[in-house]
């Protein structure tokens, strides 16, 4: 993937959750919306597929995959208003009714290419179990006074804008994203220094030093990359 790509690629995810909250869609229907458009465009290019009409869609079939339904009327109104800020809302005529029918045709296109395997685990679950885990073995005044479990939670929202959902299992990434979090804090697990297990391997026994480097290598490119999509 070219840095051009990837550029226009944060963007459209940066619509998608634009969208999704407009439309009231909670985190995880985000998640699954993002990964389904990674997933198009893992296997296909930027030159033969309308990249926000793939995004459209994806908000669609997520709502319907998480049972978030949401009508494909208010998806269509929402991200053409996400797209066009400067001109009028929609009206129910020719324009708004080829929207529509395009986004519906569109969704079985997508569902096809993804051979219809649109159920996906997510970290979410794995990163509240682990933090609620952790919690316990710090002190409660540094726990509260410390926003470990926040600036988690913001890394694992703002991580969907990259490829990271596609590169490592949910539980890596759950791991992964709390320890970043505890070194932009300058923070350590307590009773660290004489144990044999480290408290990342205690939480899912098959992770790695390596895979938590590249989880936060890749984060951390991710926010780069917002700097270069936005000048």
């Amino acid at each position: 993937m070219t840095d051009t790509e990837a550029k226009v690629h944060f963007r459209v995810i940066r619509f998608i959750h634009e969208a999704g909250l407009r439309l009231q869609m909670t985190s995880v229907p985000l998640a699954t919306a993002s990964v389904i458009y990674h997933k198009f465009f893992r296997e296909n290019s930027l030159q033969q597929y309308d990249p926000y009409l793939i995004a459209t869609t994806a908000l669609y079939v997520a709502g319907k995959a998480e049972e978030q339904h949401i009508k494909l009327r208010d998806i269509v109104n929402v991200c053409y208003r996400a797209l066009h800020r400067s001109k009028p809302p929609l009206e129910m005529g020719e324009a708004f009714w080829s929207l529509r029918d395009t986004v519906a045709n569109c969704e079985l296109f997508v569902l096809r290419m993804l051979q219809f395997k649109i159920s996906y685990q997510h970290p979410h679950k794995y990163l509240l179990h682990y933090l609620k885990f952790l919690k316990d073995w710090f002190e409660p005044y540094k726990w509260e006074t410390t926003p470990i479990a926040r600036t988690a939670w913001t890394f694992l929202k703002d991580s969907y804008h990259g490829n990271l959902c596609l590169r490592h299992k949910p539980q890596h990434i759950a791991v992964g994203l709390i320890y970043m979090a505890l070194q932009c804090h300058g923070i350590e697990v307590p009773l660290q220094s004489n144990v044999a297990v480290p408290w990342w391997k205690v939480l899912t026994d098959d992770i790695t030093d390596d895979i938590i480097k590249d989880i936060i290598e890749v984060v951390i490119w991710t926010y780069d990359l917002e700097t270069m999509a936005t000048t």
